[in-house]
């Protein structure tokens, strides 16, 4: 029996051929989608990962060298102690030698006053290389290691009897670019601790008190939306520079601040009203105008004709006849800080710098 010819059917053929391209263009569209997602998704993840390594290097590099510092800065004044106590103990003997020669008789010991002059004029040769020694040293009553010899800065008025330094201590201290302060602003206290602008401005302060007169007294205040003294509980009080351990106790205490808030500098100026007696040096280490008065502002931005009208109203309440130098660190977006404070400067009989940031 002859068997039947199954029919061949044009639309069957078709309409599969059809269905299965649709299906393999979807699959296609999906993984190409897919890949996509994944190569940015890696790519933001490891642009994120080489930002993270990159500034923990910094903050490693930043801190082996601070303990270097810091470690040649106490051999350093050890060195400068030990040669001081030597100069004393020599000028006693050169004042006992001196009562030995009175005693004597000249008539009979000729000798013996000849051995004791002798003796006499040695001391005094060892007294005045001693005295060339401090001479180079330095005769403050600590010591600031930096980079080489960094002691040309000229124009500054670092004398008086007393000196207040106000050391601004706001978030914009976290960076001299907005997007770096917005972005350092969010991490942890370390990281804040250890921004280069920020150890720059407390090593400012280290180099300034290393330079004071050491029969001269100091107080240290920090300040962003209020104010603080460097060793909590000192506020309206003055300190003796020559009392070294409380002098580096201030400085270690400004290594625990972390950079935050906004800036009132009419706040931190009602305050100096408060010290007793007033101030005759005052050195103003900041990085712009300041964005409230007495009160917090109502709004979240502040314009920069708004800021040089709270910085006018704050210098009204500042005592006559004071000197302010200021140490100003540039901040973008703030066109009006250099200016008010050069003129602030300049009307006070104060100086005004804006030091290169590998200072001091």
């Amino acid at each position: 029996m002859a068997r039947k010819k199954r029919r061949f059917s044009t639309f069957s053929l078709s309409f599969l051929d059809i269905m299965s391209c649709g299906f393999g263009a979807v699959a296609l569209i999906f993984l190409i989608i897919k890949h996509g997602s994944d190569h940015e998704i890696e790519t933001e993840t490891q642009d994120l990962a080489a930002e993270v390594n990159l500034l923990q290097e910094e903050v490693e590099f930043g801190r082996e060298h601070l303990v270097l510092a810091r470690n040649t800065l106490d051999v350093t004044s050890d060195e400068l102690a030990e040669a001081q106590g030597l100069a004393r103990r020599i000028i006693e003997q050169i004042d006992a030698i001196k009562g030995n020669i009175a005693e004597i008789d000249s008539s009979d010991e000729e000798e013996d006053i000849q051995r004791l002059q002798d003796k006499l004029k040695k001391l005094e040769q060892a007294k005045k290389e001693l005295e060339e020694e401090n001479k180079k040293l330095g005769n403050n009553v600590r010591k600031f290691v930096g980079d080489g010899d960094r002691q040309y800065l000229t124009g500054l008025r670092l004398g008086g009897e007393r000196i207040l330094i106000l050391l601004d201590a706001s978030a914009s201290m976290l960076g001299d670019e907005l997007i770096k302060v917005i972005r350092t602003r969010n991490m942890s206290s370390r990281v804040k601790r250890e921004t280069e602008k920020w150890r720059r401005a407390v090593n400012t302060v280290s180099w300034l008190t290393a330079q004071f007169p050491q029969d001269s007294q100091y107080q240290i205040y920090t300040f962003n939306t209020s104010f603080r003294a460097a060793i909590a509980g000192t506020e309206d009080r003055w300190l003796n520079v020559d009392d070294r351990d409380q002098l580096d106790q201030a400085i270690k205490e400004l290594d625990k601040i972390v950079p935050e808030n906004g800036t009132s500098l009419e706040r931190v100026f009602n305050a100096i009203n408060a010290m007793s007696p007033l101030p005759d040096n005052i050195i103003l280490i900041t990085d712009g105008l300041p964005t409230q008065g007495m009160k917090k502002p109502r709004g979240t931005t502040i314009s920069g004709r708004d800021r040089r009208e709270l910085f006018q109203r704050a210098v009204k309440v500042l005592p006559k006849n004071v000197p302010i130098n200021v140490i100003l660190a540039p901040m973008e977006g703030d066109p009006f800080a250099a200016s008010e404070f050069w003129k602030l400067a300049m009307e006070t009989q104060g100086s005004f710098l804006a030091p290169s940031r590998d200072w001091p």
